[in-house]
């Protein structure tokens, strides 16, 4: 793993695969670092030719923190119910903008970039705000952030505030029972004790989670601009997910004018090992499609 020193912040990232391979960037949702991108899934990624680089998204991992105090629980609740009450010292275009700034530092012109949940949001406003730098877009169990699709399941959203709040010594136990939660029917409890053990060893860092929750809340709704996009889009989600309900990546398979729409009915809010091929095998194709399209328009 290496750092890389970009607008104004520290990311933490590594690669895998050739430098010849085609750039494929992974972007982590709310909450996870570079590590929760599982090697297995990144080595069958490698395997098809790609060149994968996973990073640390500011407030996480071994990224920089910021020093803004932290939102209260309440605030962070608050700020779910209406934009109106999200107040944050960034925004979901500042971390778009970490994205592109980490694949200028690495000399990357242009990358297929895949995204989950937070990630996701990431992916959908890079490619919006940097549309160069992105030659296919893979949106998985995100939303557009109109607020009306893709909300969260009520009866989570009532169990979220005892799993919100957590020490040092219940880290993992509570990030456990959160995935167990928001996973389909193929949750491993041990593979996400494992990953939560890893994770919490490398980096603790619950107030940037906090925050993260807050710039999504705070970021404005994409809608109008992800219908401006004219890139090769796939958007994935689970029809179990209760965290961002499917009618978010049915409302992203909207917005964006040719996307591919896949769902699954044994997925939630997860990456099931289960879905892992089937899952790559779709990545693999929305690049092979956009590669044929660059061909295409350069004759």
């Amino acid at each position: 793993m290496t750092a890389a020193h970009v607008n104004g912040i520290t990311i933490e990232y590594d690669i895998h695969g050739d430098d010849g391979g085609q750039p494929l960037l992974l972007v982590m949702g709310l909450g996870g670092q570079l590590v929760a991108w599982p090697l297995e899934f990144v080595d069958r990624l490698v395997a098809k030719g790609f060149r994968v680089i996973r990073f640390d998204n500011r407030d996480i991992g071994l990224s920089t923190m910021m020093s803004a105090p932290p939102p209260t629980k309440r605030q962070v609740l608050s700020s779910m119910v209406s934009r109106r009450f999200a107040k944050s010292s960034y925004l979901l275009g500042d971390m778009a903008d970490d994205a592109a700034a980490l694949l200028d530092h690495l000399g990357i012109a242009t990358a297929h970039v895949v995204g989950v949940s937070m990630g996701g949001m990431i992916s959908q406003t890079l490619a919006i705000r940097h549309p160069r730098k992105v030659s296919s877009l893979t949106s998985i169990m995100s939303n557009t952030g109109d607020r009306k699709h893709g909300k969260i399941r009520t009866s989570l959203l009532r169990k979220l505030p005892k799993l919100m709040v957590r020490t040092p010594d219940d880290a993992v136990d509570k990030g456990v029972e959160m995935f167990r939660l928001i996973s389909g029917p193929h949750f491993d409890a041990d593979a996400a004790r494992m990953m939560g053990q890893q994770a919490f060893e490398r980096s603790y860092q619950p107030d940037g989670v906090a925050r993260q929750t807050m710039a999504i809340s705070a970021s404005p709704d994409r809608t109008a601009d992800l219908r401006r996009l004219q890139v090769p889009t796939l958007v994935i989600h689970g029809l179990v997910d209760p965290l961002v309900r499917s009618s978010g990546g049915i409302a992203t398979a909207q917005a964006v004018p040719g996307a591919k729409l896949v769902m699954y009915p044994d997925m939630g809010h997860d990456l099931p090992l289960q879905r892992w091929d089937d899952i790559i095998d779709e990545i693999t194709d929305i690049v092979r499609r956009a590669t044929d399209t660059r061909s295409t328009a350069g004759r």
